[in-house]
């Protein structure tokens, strides 16, 4: 619709005066609807934020499926990347809600991904199945986080542990470690889990199987037993040690 002359432009400003979203563009006088938007500002980057103290790291569940949705991994583990810088140790934890799970299952393989958005960190295992037994083989990690103190550069942090028989258990059990694994990814990396209950291959239901314990978790609940009794047999061998002279001394008063 054009309007020419003063009549017109009163016309068209009454109109954009009382319909909302309509403004005046003056190629023309004519009448344009009024655009909102704003121009999209950059999409934030999520960077890990490193701390000077340690802190317990909350447990998540990780489950991934194989091409016909069987369940072929499950984890449940705590996750925590210590950096050292100027030779003081950083520390962050996995934040299981931020996680992205991806990997594959086969046969004899399987990898679990675990993925932070933007790719600010990572963690993959890699299983191998060997006769009767799985064991993750190797580990990789980065983590690309804020500058963890003043005057410190803004890098990524990365490593791998390789060539390794990790975490075994028998097919259709679950390895189970309630004690610290500490892992040295490299000599800026380390990563750390806390608590560990993880099985690969066979799941069936998506169930954890039979548990087997780590060496840390047996050594801390049979040692003190072994100490206790060691304790206890050293006790009843002074005491008997202590009736046994008391008695020979006895005896040899009353030949006297």
């Amino acid at each position: 619709m054009m309007l020419r002359g003063p009549t017109g432009e009163w016309f068209l400003f009454f109109l954009a005066a009382i319909i909302p979203g309509l403004h005046l563009q003056r190629n023309g006088s004519s009448i344009q609807p009024a655009s909102n938007s704003e121009p999209p500002s950059k999409a934030q980057i999520y960077q890990p934020v490193f701390q000077p103290s340690e802190a317990i790291p909350p447990i998540g569940t990780y489950m991934l499926k194989n091409a016909v949705g069987n369940p072929c991994i499950k984890a449940t583990m705590g996750v925590e990347y210590i950096v050292i810088e100027k030779k003081k140790s950083w520390y962050f934890n996995l934040d299981p809600s931020r996680v992205s799970i991806s990997g594959y299952c086969s046969k004899e393989t399987a990898v679990l991904s675990l993925t932070l958005p933007a790719n600010a960190a990572s963690l993959q295992l890699f299983f191998k199945k060997e006769n009767n037994l799985f064991y993750v083989t190797k580990l990789t990690a980065h983590v690309s986080p804020l500058p963890v103190c003043q005057g410190c550069a803004n890098k990524t942090y990365s490593g791998l542990v390789d060539h390794e028989k990790l975490f075994t258990a028998a097919n259709g059990q679950s390895f189970n470690c309630k004690s610290e694994n500490l892992l040295l990814m490299s000599p800026a990396l380390r990563i750390k889990l806390v608590p560990l209950q993880m099985q690969a291959f066979t799941l069936p239901k998506g169930q954890y199987g039979k548990e087997v314990e780590c060496w840390a978790d047996y050594n801390k609940r049979v040692i003190p037993i072994v100490i206790g009794a060691t304790v206890v047999c050293l006790i009843l061998i002074a005491v008997l040690t202590f009736l046994f002279i008391k008695d020979r001394r006895r005896q040899g008063y009353d030949r006297i």
